[in-house]
């Protein structure tokens, strides 16, 4: 199974960055939006979780979360993989207590080492994806738009285990389930 492990925005912080986001989408063809229903902070990607691990990993996860207390967070600002100059991504910022997000990817990341998973050891950059680009792109005015967005706070109270499934969601993007959600302590 391809998962990852997330925290996911609560439906306000949802609505007010579409809100924001919405009058603005149609001034770029080159941008294939995230769907909203698909937001969310990816804490650790595992490209292939056998059945054996998943026990495991849901156990450990749920240790992980009773050892991390709830934070607050915002979304704010914005960024893009990998440069302005030629973006493939477009995405928004996080603020807050970016500290506690740190050390909940940490824990998040060594439980599901310590299962026995492979788990993409890539520098974690705080961010919610809002676009893909067709082809890379300079988003300079994009990230100009996104600097003046700042969001409303939340408490980061749980994480989410998901599964992805691609190909299998609207116009050939990835499905995402829901395996289990993990209280924080």
């Amino acid at each position: 199974m391809r998962m990852f492990v997330a925290v996911v925005p609560p439906q306000p912080v949802i609505d007010e960055l579409s809100e924001f986001i919405e009058p603005r989408q149609v001034a770029d063809a080159g941008l294939r939006w995230a769907p909203q229903e698909q937001w969310h902070l990816t804490l650790a990607f595992l490209p292939s979780v056998g059945d054996l691990r998943l026990d495991e990993l849901t156990d450990r996860l749920a240790t992980a979360g009773d050892r991390q207390s709830p934070f607050d967070i915002g979304l704010s600002g914005a960024g893009c993989f990998p440069d302005p100059d030629r973006a493939k991504v477009l995405w928004s910022g996080v603020s807050g207590d970016t500290d506690s997000l740190l050390h909940l990817v940490r824990t998040v990341r060594t439980a599901a080492a310590v299962s026995g998973l492979r788990v993409d050891s890539t520098a974690f950059t705080p961010h919610l994806t809002l676009a893909r680009l067709n082809r890379p792109a300079n988003v300079t005015r994009w990230l100009r738009i996104f600097d003046a967005h700042t969001g409303p706070v939340w408490t980061v109270a749980e994480l989410e285990l998901m599964e992805s499934h691609l190909g299998e969601g609207p116009r050939g993007r990835p499905r995402y389930e829901t395996r289990a959600v993990f209280a924080l302590a």
